[in-house]
């Protein structure tokens, strides 16, 4: 697909399009096409999936600075409003799809691994840092830590919510 055909069905979708960036050679895309097509024809009525094959599209790729593959990209009046780069989870993905479907902001969630994996890293660099006296070590580790659980910490939302108005 060249890119004036992509802007011609980004113009006569009518809906939010999520933009599957795949190549046949690539196994994790192997892996999550089923997932997509399943979760495309689940939401056809109220977002259209657009598989594009990366080998074939380079003008496309370039456009929208992919710069690995799968890439799945959601677009919402034509601005990219979410990207996934790497294989994900189905949860990950329909989180995309029902998002966009019900017209809200997109949130894709943590899995319980990354969550721990990212509390205990952050846990260690803190314990390290404080037992070194090594603030700066410590302060990482708190970053890291956080990272773990900011998409449930109130104040974060506050925050962040407060720059999306503008």
């Amino acid at each position: 697909m060249n890119k004036n055909e992509f802007q011609q069905k980004l113009a006569s979708a009518g809906k939010p399009v999520v933009v599957d960036f795949w190549a046949p050679w690539c196994v994790p895309c192997r892996m999550t096409k089923p997932i997509l097509d399943k979760l495309g024809q689940e939401y056809a009525a109220k977002v259209e999936f657009l598989p594009i094959n990366a080998d074939d599209s380079r003008e496309i790729i370039e456009q929208y600075r992919v710069l690995g593959i799968p890439t799945v990209i959601a677009l919402q009046d034509g601005k990219v409003v979410a990207r996934l780069t790497g294989a994900q989870k189905e949860d990950g993905y329909r989180a995309v799809f029902e998002a966009l479907a019900e017209g809200r902001q997109i949130s894709i969630p943590m899995s319980g691994f990354d969550r721990a994996l990212r509390l205990g890293a952050g846990g260690l660099l803190i314990a390290y840092g404080v037992y070194n006296s090594n603030w700066l070590v410590a302060g990482i580790g708190g970053i890291v830590a956080f990272l773990g659980i900011y998409d449930r910490c109130p104040i974060w939302r506050a925050i962040t919510g407060m720059f999306r108005r503008k």
